[in-house]
């Protein structure tokens, strides 16, 4: 009886140190874990048969995959495909609900949610809407699109290795589809009619305090460009967000005051003019690279590469000379794209300003150049302006091919997920789509911590007899009524995953799952289902599911908003999906 109270007093207290967010899920879970060893209600080998479990192994090596997807701009240029350049809100939204939806389904949501965010941010700034109208909707949309699929989301895979471990035969890739598609399509007409009712019409924090520097940058439209031959109003360049095309350099002609019907030829230049975060994002359009005349062929491939923004010290030797004259390429093996000064761009060849104090570049350089530079006294202020590579666009295909691949074995029964996933990261590594150092930054330690100690804190639960009594209460509540029991079991998994995280709330509530099957003499596999349903249904609070943490800034949102477009989907989806489990999966 003592390890029982003891154990609920420990997951109880987690659970609410969790809920706090003063501290990080696997801080607390490690902590409670090594206190539970040391109080011996858990053996160091219990504790730590999480790491172990193939459903861990298999998040892992997913994420390497995903990486390879997102390092080759597979991803990327897949959601600016399924998006487009829509006219109305509504179509952009149905665009943006649907391919988030696919996507998740078979990639992690939280890099679908990341990439199109931006592209909604692009969008949003050429048109009069705002994005706080389309992005808490991309969240919701893509949590239901992960709930599709066994590999759609990690709580799925979490939940099947239970399972398996407990000698129950695990999930196939599309099983949970028999529930997850009908929820989609559900939330697919909620999200499409609501948002503009629930959602305000807000800023986000980047809008209200937008960077007004400015620097001119000149890109050269490659001969085996898909921009080749098309108007600038048909390639996109017309109303792109910060930007200004000012003229086009063809040869010795130039073409100024751009008409939208310009057609668009090989080794074009194109000169733009815009904020420093708009230059940033011309890199990631195909076909344009930045003119050799400013890069002066900085050495390393471009997937390497990384912009900055350096600020000139007085102290600089190149102060007082031109870019040119000063081998400033040489100097720092870095290229200058643009020049800012005073928050004004200087127009003119970038190779024949003159650099002065406090200039501010716009540099492309070696991935190293910040830790190099970082403490030199040639410069004030070293910032690197984005967080990931350009992506390697000639693999794209090759990193698709292996994931179709990976599908296509599993779903075939040649192989397990796990299997198939190993294979495909290798593929990934094999082709060069990631090299080893992304492969490694790519894994999220901590989220595998924090599901391998919660496993320890299951193991706890299950072993002291406290899931029995749990089970016992809900079943006097329920009458012994297996779907109101169902039902129950579906609403404290919500709350949970509300306040901690999903797989936190999956693993507590797996024993009380099966120990209210195994107790009533009935199936297991309805209680699991709704277990790894309702931890991925996070609705309600932007800390319940990564994704809501995401789009709360770009999208300027708080709290009650949450509320107002997640409670009512929130019970859509409970609604839907403890009647039709049933029906997949019967009681017995």
């Amino acid at each position: 009886m003592f390890d029982i109270i003891f154990v609920a007093f420990i997951s109880l207290l987690s659970l609410g140190l969790m809920a706090s967010n003063r501290y990080s899920s696997d801080l607390v879970l490690v902590t409670a874990v090594a206190i539970l060893i040391l109080f011996n209600v858990l053996k160091p080998e219990e504790a730590l048969a999480g790491f172990t479990n193939p459903g861990l192994v298999t998040i892992a090596v997913l994420y390497v995959v995903v990486a390879g997807l997102q390092a080759t701009g597979a991803v990327s240029w897949l959601s600016q495909f399924l998006l487009g350049v829509p006219k109305k809100l509504s179509w952009a939204l149905l665009r943006i609900l649907v391919a988030a939806m696919s996507l998740s389904a078979f990639v992690n949501n939280s890099p679908v949610v990341a990439i199109f965010t931006s592209s909604i941010q692009t969008w949003a700034k050429r048109t009069q809407y705002q994005a706080s109208q389309l992005l808490m909707p991309l969240s919701y949309a893509a949590i239901l699109g992960g709930t599709c699929t066994l590999i759609g989301t990690s709580t799925n895979l979490v939940v099947d290795g239970l399972a398996k471990q407990s000698g129950i035969d695990g999930f196939g890739l599309f099983d949970l589809a028999y529930i997850g598609i009908p929820i989609c399509l559900i939330g697919l007409v909620y999200l499409l009619i609501f948002p503009k009712f629930l959602l305000p019409n807000r800023q986000s924090a980047e809008d209200r305090f937008e960077n007004t520097r400015e620097y001119m940058v000149q890109m050269r439209v490659e001969s085996a460009s898909e921009l080749v031959n098309r108007s600038i109003e048909e390639a996109g360049l017309r109303h792109l967000p910060g930007l200004f095309l000012i003229e086009i350099n063809r040869g010795s002609e130039v073409l100024s005051a751009v008409a939208p019907s310009t057609r668009i030829q090989a080794e074009d230049k194109l000169v733009f003019v815009g904020a420093v975060e708009s230059v940033v994002e011309l890199r990631n359009i195909r076909g344009l690279v930045v003119d050799d005349d400013q890069s002066f062929k900085v050495h390393g491939q471009k997937s390497e590469r990384r912009l900055f923004e350096a600020v000139v010290a007085a102290e600089n030797p190149i102060v007082s000379k031109s870019i040119r004259v000063s081998r400033f390429r040489h100097r720092y093996n870095a290229a200058v794209l643009a020049v800012a000064r005073n928050g004004q761009r200087i127009s003119g060849k970038v190779g024949d300003i003159v650099i002065q104090p406090g200039d501010i570049l716009l540099l492309e350089a070696q991935k190293g150049f910040l830790f190099k530079y970082r403490y030199s006294r040639d410069f004030l202020l070293i910032n690197r302006l984005e967080s990931e590579s350009v992506g390697a666009y000639e693999k794209a295909p090759v990193a698709a091919a292996i994931v179709v691949a990976m599908v296509l074995l599993n779903i075939s029964g040649l192989f397990s997920i796990l299997n198939s996933v190993l294979l495909a990261a290798g593929a990934m590594l094999l082709t060069g789509c990631i090299n080893t150092e992304t492969a490694r930054k790519s894994v999220d330690y901590r989220l595998l911590l924090t599901i391998a100690m919660a496993f320890g804190l299951g193991m706890a639960i299950q072993k002291t007899g406290l899931a029995e009594i749990v089970v016992g209460g809900l079943r006097l509540y329920s009458d012994d009524n297996p779907w109101l029991l169902l039902t129950m079991i579906y609403v404290i998994t919500v709350l949970l995953t509300e306040v901690v995280t999903n797989n936190a709330a999956a693993i507590v509530m797996f024993p009380v799952a099966l120990g209210a099957a195994e107790s009533g003499g009935l199936s297991p596999y309805p209680f699991l289902v709704a277990v790894m349903i309702a931890a991925s249904a996070s609705f309600l609070t932007p800390i319940g599911y990564q994704t809501n943490l995401m789009v709360q800034g770009p999208g300027g949102y708080r709290f009650t908003d949450y509320i107002k477009l997640g409670l009512p989907l929130s019970l859509l989806v409970g609604i839907t999906a403890t009647l039709l489990i049933p029906m997949v999966w019967p009681f017995s």
